[in-house]
């Protein structure tokens, strides 16, 4: 009954492309490509036949300011439908001013929107010894841009996972391969809803 009522799901969205813009959270950080949840999502959408084509161009150590440098050679060869910015932990990490990663996350939203593509923004949290008047305003910084675009803000993959010592590498930022599988299942309804919702209003 779940496979059917997915199939059903999928007749109402047209094949299309979802291109993610991130950092080593997404990038499959110390595991092999096919273990990270951007592939995992990918072969699960297939054997669902969700007709959505996963693009990861995460890169390990991004900031906001490398991806929005390398986001017009992907936008103009990808074309994608979709842009998932999961980006601004590193920025945090080296204690970049809020400020900064503010505006380059806005021009991103923008160049993409410009270019016919619909961004979804991740909230981005960060290490809890950075000081707490620090973090609340980096970490302000996603539903303030979320209100002022319009835009989807999808809530942090990590939330649950980074409590569990066991799904964490030693440094406590980054993810293992077994909560791989848990990203995709906490991500994939989600966005699954977000691109459903947007093909009903056409």
């Amino acid at each position: 009954m779940l496979l059917m009522l997915l199939s059903m799901c999928s007749l109402s969205i047209h094949a299309s492309t979802l291109l993610i813009l991130g950092d080593s959270l997404s990038a499959g950080y110390m595991m092999a490509a096919e273990q990270s949840w951007p592939v995992l999502l990918q072969k699960q959408w297939k054997e669902e036949k969700f007709p959505v084509t996963i693009i990861n161009s995460s890169i390990s150590g991004s900031t906001t300011q490398d991806g929005l440098a390398r986001l017009p050679a992907l936008l103009s060869h990808h074309k994608p439908d979709w842009v998932l910015i999961e980006l601004g932990a590193n920025d945090g990490i080296r204690g970049f001013p809020p400020a900064v990663p503010y505006q380059t996350l806005k021009k991103t939203i923008q160049l993409i929107q410009q270019q016919g593509g619909k961004p979804l923004l991740m909230q981005i949290r960060i290490p809890r010894n950075y000081g707490a008047a620090y973090i609340t305003r980096l970490e302000a910084i996603y539903p303030q841009l979320a209100e002022e675009t319009g835009i989807p803000l999808l809530p942090f993959f990590l939330e649950s996972i980074i409590t569990r010592p066991e799904l964490m590498f030693n440094d406590g930022i980054h993810p293992t391969a077994k909560a791989q599988p848990l990203i995709r299942d906490m991500l994939a309804p989600l966005l699954r809803q977000q691109m459903n919702m947007a093909e009903k209003s056409l």
